[in-house]
């Protein structure tokens, strides 16, 4: 996170413009705007300055006026092409939505592994642009880039044999698994920013009255946990995801089971 600016609490909502001219916009099925008074501003270059400066300086220093900025024009030029800060916002979440077009970046062919690359970049985009975790997305906007991501993983993950609820279920977990993790990640680096002291300086701070603590008695079993159970070099989103690759992988054996298919 590169602002320091605060990366939770649901600031907007996705779907809050005018919902058909957003779908428009997305799926390029509407009017075209005449050319504006600076030559060579388009869409794309719109919302590339407005993720730019959400990244730079969090959500809410995105407006028309200051992507206008960034631009080197007039807010109102802006206006010849997206109607405001509501669409915008839907244009934003769609753009840095990309799918890779890389297939192997889905991982080597299999259900399991498409959906733990799918973890893992999603976790990814949360660190690049924290000011997704501001963002409520319960109704989103279904542009060409959520589409097409969707569309790539569903055709890995249909053969895992569960039903069509099942594996839309399946991908929610996830995302619903990393939005938490990347939170907490977020967060920490956002503590770091806003106090001057980082993760090790502050446990340190307080290891002295945790060591008197701990040898009191009042907690024998956490007074016995190794030393390297809190250490930085187990990584617990890994652990928990593959947890979660685990569940799905015996759900999966005992469908193929049950209908007397190959496990494999």
């Amino acid at each position: 996170m590169t602002s320091g600016k605060r990366a939770g609490g649901g600031t907007e909502t996705s779907g809050s413009g005018d919902i058909a001219r957003t779908l428009e916009l997305l799926w390029d099925t509407g009017r075209r705007p005449s050319r504006g008074p600076k030559p060579g501003l388009t869409l794309d270059r719109i919302v590339e300055a407005a993720v730019r400066v959400a990244d730079a300086e969090g959500l809410e220093a995105v407006s028309m006026r200051r992507v206008a900025a960034d631009l080197g024009t007039g807010a109102m030029s802006l206006y010849r092409y997206v109607p405001g800060k509501g669409e915008l916002l839907d244009l934003m979440l769609d753009r840095v939505q990309r799918p890779s077009e890389d297939p192997s970046d889905l991982g080597d062919g299999g259900w399991r592994s498409a959906l733990q690359a799918m973890g893992r970049a999603t976790l990814e985009l949360y660190r690049r642009h924290p000011w997704l975790l501001q963002v409520n997305q319960s109704r989103p906007i279904l542009g060409p880039s959520a589409l097409d991501g969707m569309e790539k993983v569903l055709t890995r993950i249909k053969p895992m044999g569960l039903t069509d609820p099942e594996l839309v279920s399946a991908i929610v977990m996830i995302d619903s698994y990393v939005v938490g993790a990347a939170r907490s990640r977020v967060y920490e680096e956002e503590a770091e920013l806003r106090t001057g002291l980082t993760n090790t300086e502050f446990w340190e701070a307080q290891a002295p009255t945790l060591e008197k603590v701990m040898t009191s008695g009042r907690y024998p079993v956490m007074a016995c946990l190794s030393e390297d159970t809190w250490g930085p070099d187990f990584d617990h989103f890994e652990f928990g995801l593959q947890r979660i690759l685990d569940g799905l992988e015996v759900l999966v054996t005992r469908r193929r089971t049950a209908d007397g298919t190959d496990a494999g």
